[in-house]
Order: C-alpha cells, then structure tokens, then sequence
C-alpha cells in the first residue's frame, strides 16, 4: 500500500512540474515587482524580487501573458527574462 502511494504522489509530481511556466529573470531594478499574469484564462499573480532568480507560475500551459508597467508580455516556458524600470522584456 505504501508503494502504491508513494508512486501515486511520484507520478502526481512528474504530472505538475510540467504543467507550469518556470522562467528565469534579472531584475534590474532595486525594488520587488509583483503583475499580474494570465494563464488559462485565470488570473494570478507572480512576484520577481531584485536580482537573477528563476520563478514559475503554475497551470496546465507553456506560456502565459505577464501584465507588466509598459503593457502585456508572452512568455512562454524557458523564456529569459529582463526587467528594467518595471518593465519586461523577453531575450
């Protein structure tokens, strides 16, 4: 029983790492960013805080549209990001 389960959450784990849009960013400015984010047709929000880091936002897609100060941004799994003066730009 105890095998069956754990291969359960195993293969549930599998499942949900693929299912998101994990990117990497810079964020240029001093200061921590949170926009809003579109996937799915749902809502949410992601947070980038000062520096080189990665963030992923969870769903069943590979992109989603990022809602940033200079308008909206697609983003697609993998992407790199930049962000300078509140704004995103995909290299």
């Amino acid at each position: 029983m105890k095998k069956a389960l754990f291969s359960l959450v195993l293969i549930m784990s599998v499942i949900v790492s693929f299912a998101a849009v994990s990117v990497r960013y810079q964020n240029k400015d001093s200061k921590t960013h949170t926009f809003k984010v579109k996937i799915e047709g749902r809502t949410t929000e992601v947070t980038f805080k000062p520096g080189t880091s990665n963030v992923t936002v969870q769903g069943n897609a590979k992109e989603c549209v990022i809602f940033c100060d200079c308008g909206e941004v697609k983003v697609k799994a993998g992407d790199e990001l930049e962000i300078k003066n509140g704004c995103i730009k995909v290299k």
